[in-house]
């Protein structure tokens, strides 16, 4: 049985000061939840995030990472430093990531692949435009994002990342594919991993739902089949909201 993974991604929002009294809220809400609680944080916050969530079940992302080990990269972080102060989870390849600072899916995929060389979990993003949607190209994109991310992974590797299925339409804009959409492409991802690493590894592995994910439309999404929790934005700005997504069940 899969675990749900319900994961905030905050982008660019909260000072460390307001991390620390959400975490110190929000882990009074969630200390009995079965789901998995990710919060994904600016780095300037990760730090502090970390200490206000020690001794409570939420586990700490960052929103991106470099691929190298070090270098000349100005204004970058490499796994090893996330690794080094016990971050666990991070976000590669989010559409915004892609859309403004020429994120590739090469450049996903050695990512990928050095989150795990370090022992981070990665949170891979993929989706599709309105455009593609509209023109039927959905389960190609998404199928082929998922397939070049993974390369390179053996099955262990494949079954401890999390995909996050954002149809980039549905970012940030209010709307939502209907729970029966979104169920359908997440099986095409799975389908897709099936064939590459076997069932039994594409039975194992999480795939989220993200885009405009709030309160009034969780618990329909996350009870689908293949819906294993998501990835919100906004709405996991309020402690309240979060708490209710991630008590979808009640």
């Amino acid at each position: 049985m899969r675990k749900k993974v319900i994961a905030g991604n905050w982008k660019m929002n909260m000072l460390p000061n307001e991390a620390i009294e959400y975490i110190d809220k929000l882990s009074k809400l969630v200390k009995d939840t079965t789901n998995e609680v990710v919060l994904c944080v600016p780095y300037i916050d990760l730090f502090y995030a970390l200490l206000a969530a020690q001794n409570t079940n939420i586990k700490i992302g960052a929103q991106n990472m470099h691929f190298e080990e070090k270098g000349a990269y100005t204004g970058e972080i490499s796994p090893q430093m996330l690794k080094s102060i016990n971050v666990e989870y991070v976000i590669i390849g989010h559409s915004e990531r892609r859309q403004y600072y020429n994120e590739t899916d090469e450049t996903v995929n050695k990512k990928v692949n050095a989150a795990h060389r370090v022992g981070l979990k990665p949170i891979v993003c993929v989706g599709e435009t309105l455009e593609e949607r509209e023109n039927g190209k959905t389960a190609e994109i998404i199928t082929e994002q998922t397939k070049l991310a993974l390369e390179g992974l053996d099955e262990e590797q494949v079954a401890k990342t999390i995909i996050a299925y954002e149809p980039i339409w549905a970012i940030g804009t209010g709307k939502t594919a209907t729970s029966e959409d979104a169920n359908n492409s997440i099986k095409e991802i799975r389908k897709e991993i099936a064939r590459n690493y076997g069932q039994e590894t594409a039975n194992r592995v999480i795939i989220q739902y993200g885009g405009s994910v709030k309160a009034e439309n969780a618990k329909e999404l996350f009870s689908m089949s293949d819906i294993d929790g998501g990835l919100v934005g906004g709405a996991s700005l309020k402690v309240d909201e979060f708490n209710k997504i991630i008590h979808f069940e009640q």
